[in-house]
């Protein structure tokens, strides 16, 4: 059976996968099934996640061709070992994730699911008139203007002190997964939507000072283990204001509004290692998939709009 580290690994990168991309109960309990086998095959080679390399990743894919698994369990497995260790090198744990550049069994590698720009304004139309109070209002739109202006990951949000965004800066500073940090420009909507969540939020903290709460730090607190809103909060936040907007929420998730935020500066000309930096990517091959997204969208564009397309 595999240690108490390695049961870290895979607790903690299920609990961040469902909160940041809302992953369906049966699918991360397949993943944390391939995550366990994986490691139960590495640890009878004495090695671990923190130890393996591409040769042990190809490997363990030959034994899984071996034993009879179909192509599509395969490919699910393949995909589990790259999203785990993608996540370990993001949060610190490794230098490289092993299995960055394997291929599959044939299967295509998918796209980062977006949204179009009128999509992204009918959600931020549709967090204006969700909350019950002003107060609840605010902070909602505070949120997915935030969220849309930086591609900021769900926990750098709901997890952002508030002293980062006193005296209406243009920039932040956000300390990412591995502990880095980077600063990220705000647009004007989202420094006016902050600036408005400020009033609310501190006239909220007065309150409870003065009824002996003690004062929090969080831009946005909540029940959460650091004073903060909760992940799965957000998550669920975001799916109530997508069926506000016409979307299906099964199309509208945190992650999906940092992907739209990377696509959209994308296709308005923005540099790929500036994108890098904005949504703190160890490695640029991780920003490049949004060059694939952004040609899929101009091959359709050019299949569907284009003059000469209604004549074939």
């Amino acid at each position: 059976m595999p240690g108490a580290e390695t049961s870290r690994w895979i607790s903690t990168f299920l609990s961040a996968r469902a909160a940041d991309l809302g992953a369906a109960r049966n699918t991360q309990l397949a993943y944390g099934r391939d995550l366990l086998d994986f490691a139960d095959w590495l640890q009878s080679r004495g090695a671990d996640f923190a130890t393996a390399d591409r040769v042990q990743v190809e490997a363990y894919l030959i034994h899984c061709d071996a034993q009879g698994l179909s192509r599509a369990t395969r490919a699910r497995r393949l995909s589990s070992i790259r999203q785990l260790f993608r996540f370990a090198v993001d949060e610190g744990w490794r230098a490289d994730n092993p299995a960055l550049r394997l291929t599959g069994p044939g299967r295509a590698q998918s796209l980062p699911k977006t949204l179009s720009e009128p999509e992204v304004a009918r959600l931020l139309d549709a967090a204006r008139t969700r909350g019950r109070t002003p107060q609840d209002r605010a902070r909602d739109i505070a949120l997915f203007e935030l969220l849309y202006a930086t591609g900021l990951r769900v926990t750098e949000l709901v997890s952002l002190p508030v002293a980062a965004v006193r005296g209406d800066p243009r920039m932040i500073l956000v300390r990412g997964k591995g502990d880095k940090e980077r600063m990220v420009p705000l647009s004007g909507p989202a420094r006016a939507a902050v600036t408005d969540w400020l009033a609310a939020r501190d006239a909220a903290e007065e309150a409870a000072r003065s009824a002996g709460r003690p004062p929090s730090r969080a831009l946005f607190p909540g029940d959460g283990a650091g004073g903060h809103l909760t992940r799965q909060y957000f998550h669920s936040l975001v799916k109530d204001v997508a069926v506000l907007a016409g979307l299906s929420p099964a199309r509208v998730t945190p992650h999906v509004l940092r992907h739209a935020f990377a696509t959209h500066l994308l296709a308005h000309g923005a540099d790929l290692r500036v994108i890098q930096t904005l949504l703190g990517h160890a490695d640029l091959a991780t920003t490049e998939i949004y060059t694939h997204v952004l040609d899929d969208h101009l091959k359709d564009l050019v299949l569907t709009r284009h003059p000469l397309a209604r004549k074939s």
